[in-house]
């Protein structure tokens, strides 16, 4: 997918595009993108940040996990917990 097409998403999950949401979570967790992950569930997809906890956690990013679980993330605490734990 070109970065126009991937722009033109934005702005169609900018807009409340279910779709295009679901599409740009797909893309962000294949490529690793927390950047767009981190942007799409500080919109408040929940499919976003749970994909966000996901990559955080493959990647041992204790401080994306911090953030979110401080943020009241619950599973994102239950994951740093297990890493803390390790």
């Amino acid at each position: 997918m070109t970065e126009s097409e991937i722009s033109a998403l934005r702005e169609q999950a900018d807009n409340g595009d279910p779709t295009a949401i679901d599409l740009l979570i797909e893309l962000a967790g294949e490529r690793g993108d927390m950047a767009e992950l981190r942007r799409l569930a500080d919109n408040g997809s929940s499919d976003a940040a749970d994909q966000l906890i996901e990559v955080a956690t493959e990647l041992g990013d204790l401080d994306e996990l911090r953030r979110l679980a401080d943020n009241g993330n619950i599973t994102a605490a239950e994951q740093l917990m297990e890493l803390t734990e390790e």
